[in-house]
């Protein structure tokens, strides 16, 4: 059993079965009034909180490559106006160096979430861009 199909599983099992179901772990939960439940029960695209912290987390890698963008700028106007002082030199290459480090981690984090997705989801986008199997049925 692939481990999505038990993760829908396992959500269908404790938080939509029928009270009346003797497999039911707790009942039916119902968001409350006015909150999103998360999935959408159609499609099983995740919606609401989900959505939100995605777009946080895309927010963050863009304000990342723009300060590494103007880091490089600054590191190489640094350079350019070092006039042969090696402390001066020293301090631009220390800047480039910083700076493409962190290029660098951010590179590999989303290279890890995609080898991890492969590994466990059989598909490379499976973390970084998450869905859920819907319901049984419906049409993607």
């Amino acid at each position: 059993m692939k481990i999505s199909n038990l993760f829908s599983l396992l959500i269908n099992k404790v938080f939509a079965c029928d009270p009346s179901d003797p497999g039911c772990a707790i009942g039916k939960l119902s968001p409350l009034p006015g909150m999103d439940p998360g999935i959408d029960p159609i499609t099983g695209q995740f919606t609401g909180i989900v959505v939100f912290l995605n777009s946080i987390l895309r927010l963050v890698f863009i304000v990342a490559g723009i300060w590494a963008f103007l880091n490089f700028i600054i590191a190489g106007y640094g350079f350019m106006n070092a006039g042969g002082d090696g402390k001066n030199i020293t301090k631009a290459w220390d800047r480039i160096w910083q700076t493409f480090l962190g290029l660098l981690v951010i590179v590999a984090s989303f290279l890890l979430a995609a080898i991890a997705g492969i590994l466990i989801f059989h598909n490379a986008g499976a973390i970084l861009n998450p869905t859920l199997g819907g319901a049984p049925g419906a049409k993607p």
